[in-house]
């Protein structure tokens, strides 16, 4: 898991680097957050419908989900630029960013569910 997390650290400081925050807004950082949210929505999916989490199945969770996807999401980088933001005074920026992020991870998370449902749906036939 510990691996998993630094393979997703590195990924995200690297985007993050070569992509800077335009006017104080983390562009990367928002793209990140939603495609991790695809992405862990799509991984736990296919995995529930998989079988119970044991074994292989638990191990590629663990390592994939909690490490690859925690370590590459940041939802304190997040909070922090949004509190930056409000802090001074941007607070149209602030709330919208934070908010923008809210409404596309979750849209990311169901997209990630539907995919993952229909491949499934899709293989079984």
């Amino acid at each position: 898991m510990a691996f998993g997390g630094a393979i997703g650290t590195a990924v995200r400081a690297f985007l993050a680097q070569a992509f800077p925050a335009v006017d104080g807004i983390s562009w990367t950082i928002l793209a990140i957050n939603v495609v991790g949210a695809f992405c862990l929505g799509l991984l736990l999916d296919t995995l529930a419908r998989r079988g119970p989490d044991v074994g292989r199945r638990r191990s590629l969770r663990l390592f994939v989900g909690t490490g690859v996807l925690g370590g590459f999401t940041t939802y304190s980088t997040l909070a922090n630029d949004t509190a930056r933001l409000l802090g001074d005074g941007r607070w149209a920026a602030g709330g919208g960013y934070a908010l923008l992020s809210v409404v596309l991870g979750l849209a990311a998370v169901v997209a990630g569910l539907a995919v993952a449902g229909g491949t499934t749906e899709r293989a079984a036939r």
